[in-house]
């Protein structure tokens, strides 16, 4: 479904405008007649042209407003209103228009909000739902908005990290590409004059340069079709699986991609358990959440097996996907009716793993690619100072 724009003029004769969930405009002006409208204009939402929906920082900060109205008293139609006044991006507008316009219709605010999947995430909507259910909203929403928080910033803080290492690896990149294209060829001209036997390593470095001068617009189109391949190529489930299994087997990267779902998966199901959502609708919420294929596939078949009538801690045992100290945090929950704070607990501790392993990683991955780039430059040196010491050595 989509979110449909309107205007239209009541039974009164006045004016009114929102927005409407439909498939198509006819659809969408149909439901207006229907609730004794008559519509004069209906076009798509400006939400349905943005490829993505509301931003996660966006979203963190409204849901926190909302947590903060409805704890003062409002109603959700009010909220809704004062969220809409407040927000100043159309798109933030638009959405927050069509969610109150399903609520005044009738709908829940979990179901209203399930026309916009862009914005709200499968989990964010189960979370509501469970809140709405267990008639506790404003807390859950509180929550919510902390581990929104949290995951946000420590995206910000993986994005200010590798901000280095990529900036040196583009630079690295213009400078050997600038010595290979524009500086080799000049300087070389003079030894190819002289008619003198080069030096492998010189021969080698023009061939090289000679390649990319010639080459480069197939190279970069090969490199375009590589990278439009790779990603059609990962929409295939079997193939995506196949590569996330490969990355998990890698020796510094599977950590890290660990940590990170496990942190998500654990928080994810912290929240949605605190917000009183059954075991089971969490587990199928948090495989959602969950990156990695065969992450998410662990969580499926601990799923199951928990419907069994297993012990989360074990389910998740027998994966041999999840670390150890989960298992273990969530067995103590389990054994001691504290599951929401053991979840939360390693929540916490996989996220302060996660970010030593970062900064660990960060910290050899820098001085390596300084070496590389060193190594390279070196090279390129001696290719073009090994004819100059031969010019010298035949003069003497």
């Amino acid at each position: 479904m989509e979110a449909f724009r309107y205007q239209a003029l009541d039974a009164a004769g006045r004016s009114v405008s929102g927005v409407v969930q439909a498939d198509t405009p006819r659809d969408a002006r149909a439901q207006l007649r229907a609730r004794g409208l008559l519509p004069s204009a209906v076009r798509r939402s400006v939400a349905n042209l943005w490829a993505r929906g509301i931003s996660a920082a966006q979203l963190s900060l409204l849901t926190r407003q909302l947590a903060t109205l409805l704890d003062s008293g409002l109603t959700m139609e009010q909220a809704l209103s004062a969220l809409i006044e407040e927000a100043e991006a159309p798109l933030t507008r638009e959405v927050l228009s069509g969610v109150k316009t399903e609520l005044m219709a009738g709908a829940s605010l979990a179901a209203a909000l399930g026309g916009h999947e862009r914005s709200f995430p499968e989990f964010y909507r189960a979370l509501v739902r469970g809140g709405e259910e267990s008639g506790a909203l404003p807390k859950v929403l509180q929550h919510l908005a902390d581990y929104l928080d949290a995951r946000q910033a420590l995206r910000q803080k993986t994005s200010l990290a590798l901000l280095y290492p990529v900036l040196v690896a583009v630079v690295a990149t213009a400078i050997v590409t600038g010595l290979l294209v524009y500086v080799v060829p000049q300087v070389v001209q003079v030894f190819q004059q002289s008619r003198q036997a080069l030096p492998l390593l010189t021969r080698a470095l023009i061939g090289l340069s000679d390649f990319l001068r010639a080459a480069w617009p197939y190279l970069f189109v090969i490199f375009i079709g590589m990278g439009i391949a790779a990603r059609v190529a990962l929409r295939n489930e079997t193939t995506r699986r196949r590569w996330h299994a490969f990355l998990l087997r890698l020796p510094w990267l599977a950590p890290l991609i660990r940590g990170v779902d496990t942190s998500r998966f654990a928080s994810t199901l912290a929240i949605l358990v605190g917000g009183g959502v059954p075991l089971l609708a969490a587990l199928a919420s948090g495989a959602r959440v969950m990156g990695n294929a065969v992450m998410r596939e662990a969580v499926e078949r601990a799923t199951e097996r928990v419907r069994e009538g297993t012990g989360l801690a074990r389910a998740l045992g027998e994966t041999r996907k999840f670390p150890p100290l989960l298992v273990h945090l969530v067995a103590s929950g389990e054994m001691s009716g504290k599951l929401e704070q053991m979840l939360e607990r390693a929540a916490r501790l996989e996220t302060q793993a996660l970010e030593r392993r970062l900064a660990v990683f960060l910290t050899l991955l820098e001085p390596a690619m300084i070496l590389v780039m060193g190594a390279v430059v070196l090279l390129i040196v001696l290719a073009i100072l090994l004819p100059i010491i031969q010019l010298n050595q035949l003069v003497r």
